[in-house]
């Protein structure tokens, strides 16, 4: 695994780190900072005159900024994503700090080379404390700025969208212009989310069978060629009380996840299960769907962790995919998870069938 090239210029990707509400720095090869963002400046109270230029060890305590450096020689020898979790950060006027700490070998900023992007998910110091419930609010603030810079180009393509369809006769290629245009709905909805916090929308009855055949249009469009989709759908699967936009983004992650493990065949496999024990809840109808790859498998070192958020097997992976996925599973009293092994590997998403559909589903058997 090689570490993140970045080829943005400088300014843009200064500007997209300065959008993030998580602590980041970014240190050279000698652990120097150079750069920091607006949120690791108001996080570590101190200016960033104070910081930038400045070796570890001059601005932390001796045992956290060897640490740090440490971890930063793993991330650059072995190319890979080390994580620090519960970190103290012990700044040499003795102030503490304590967060998840990710460090990532980076590729050339501002003409150096070597570096590690740190990143900072501020948590409790006692493990009594809970860091998920700092957590989401610091993805939700990181992603409501990243939020307010896609809502313009998304109004960009769908305009595109509607001015090509008055030209295009052609039915195959306005199927894909229906497609561009209710994706592009679907992420503006997801933005105003982010940007209009409101309540969670309520559950509606829907089709499984066409949340998936909504994702499997689009990996197909994605992947081309190189991926075979199979669908092997169980006709009397009942309806689900669910929310759309939701599974089709949890669906979605999860092939996508399929495709970044170089599978070349990904296998949609929905059916019936009876007396299913979700969490301390046995429920007596359930809907599962297995996403099945012949993708390289998920490693033994990730296996625990494949859920945590910022975890990823691959250099330029965020490690949100299969956490997002995972937290629509529980808003719809579901559960995910997985079984793994090199050339073959499943994703499981189990969905209970609400009591109408119950009985409507037992009277038809």
């Amino acid at each position: 695994m090689r570490p993140v090239d970045v080829n943005l210029p400088a300014y843009l990707w200064g500007n997209c780190l300065d959008l993030l509400a998580l602590p980041v720095w970014v240190v050279s090869a000698d652990d120097a900072l150079v750069y920091v963002n607006p949120a690791a400046v108001q996080w570590l109270h101190r200016s960033p005159r104070r910081l930038l230029g400045q070796r570890l060890e001059q601005w932390l305590d001796a045992a956290t900024a060897g640490v740090l450096a440490d971890a930063a020689r793993r991330s650059r020898h072995e190319d890979r994503r080390i994580l620090l979790p519960r970190a103290r950060i012990a700044l040499v006027e003795g102030h503490e700090l304590f967060a998840d700490i990710s460090l990532t070998a980076i590729g050339e900023i501002h003409g150096q080379r070597e570096q590690v992007l740190m990143e900072a998910i501020p948590v409790g110091e006692f493990a009594g404390d809970d860091p998920a419930q700092a957590l989401p609010a610091a993805l939700h603030a990181s992603l409501r700025g990243l939020a307010h810079e896609v809502r313009n180009p998304l109004a960009g393509l769908r305009g595109a969208a509607q001015l090509l369809e008055r030209r295009i006769e052609d039915p195959e290629a306005r199927r894909y212009l229906d497609v561009i245009r209710a994706e592009t709905d679907r992420l503006h909805s997801l933005v105003e989310r982010l940007l209009t916090p409101t309540p969670p929308q309520p559950l509606v009855e829907i089709n499984l069978h066409e949340v998936i055949e909504r994702v499997r249009f689009l990996i197909e469009a994605e992947a081309g060629w190189a991926v075979r989709v199979v669908r092997d759908y169980d006709p009397s699967v009942p309806t689900l009380a669910g929310d759309v936009d939701r599974l089709i983004q949890a669906v979605l992650n999860l092939a996508r996840n399929a495709l970044e493990a170089s599978a070349n065949e990904v296998r949609l496999r929905t059916r019936v299960e009876h007396g299913v024990r979700i969490g301390e809840v046995v429920h007596r109808l359930a809907v599962r769907l297995d996403i099945i790859d012949n993708g390289h498998g998920v490693t033994e070192a990730l296996s625990e962790r494949v859920f945590l958020p910022l975890v990823s097997g691959r250099s330029d992976g965020t490690g949100l995919g299969l956490t997002l996925a995972q937290e629509i599973a529980r808003e719809h009293a579901g559960s995910l998870s997985f079984r793994s092994r090199p050339g073959h590997t499943v994703f499981t998403l189990l969905l209970p069938v609400p009591a109408p559909a119950q009985e409507a589903f037992e009277v038809t058997r």
